[in-house]
């Protein structure tokens, strides 16, 4: 082969797999005090039976979508968490795999909701209609932020 075929390939490999290799592995920095970094599935059992009402992000260090999302769930949780009523918790799948098998997260992030330590269905108004929502799967700001302020009406007329 010519040198430079060799050094186009060489270009396109390192395009192709530069974004995979370099990409930023570091652990997701928490900003919030409200949320609980879940490390085991017993966390997650007791903030499921202690809070009324708990959001998860299901989430991995290495996940771009998962980094954008991080400082908007921090400050849903700054504005809307009550203790022992609405909790914020993370979930790195990488970490604990057993809850993530548990819940069947195939994506990140993958936000779930729960009630009395129960999976639920949130009621939005979205696209001129009601819709249930059990979960929300991918960097969702709008209908995250949505599912929240429900959340956060439900805490407060109760």
């Amino acid at each position: 082969m010519h040198p430079i075929l060799y050094a186009i390939l060489g270009i396109v490999i390192i395009l192709v797999l530069g974004p995979v290799v370099f990409a930023d592995r570091s652990p997701i920095v928490e900003t919030s005090g409200k949320v609980s970094k879940i490390s085991a599935s017993a966390e997650l059992r007791k903030a499921l039976s202690t809070t009324k009402y708990v959001v998860v992000d299901f989430y991995a260090d290495w996940c771009p979508p998962c980094r954008a999302i991080a400082p908007i769930f921090s400050k849903l949780a700054d504005d809307h968490a009550v203790s022992g009523q609405l909790g914020f918790a993370k979930v790195n799948v990488d970490h604990v795999k057993d809850v993530a098998k548990q819940y069947g997260i195939t994506a990140m992030p993958t936000f779930l909701f729960f009630e009395d330590g129960k999976p639920m269905q949130v009621k939005v108004e979205r696209k001129g209609a009601e819709e249930g929502i059990e979960m929300v799967r991918g960097a969702d700001v709008v209908l995250l932020r949505s599912v929240v302020q429900e959340l956060a009406k439900k805490v407060q007329s109760s």
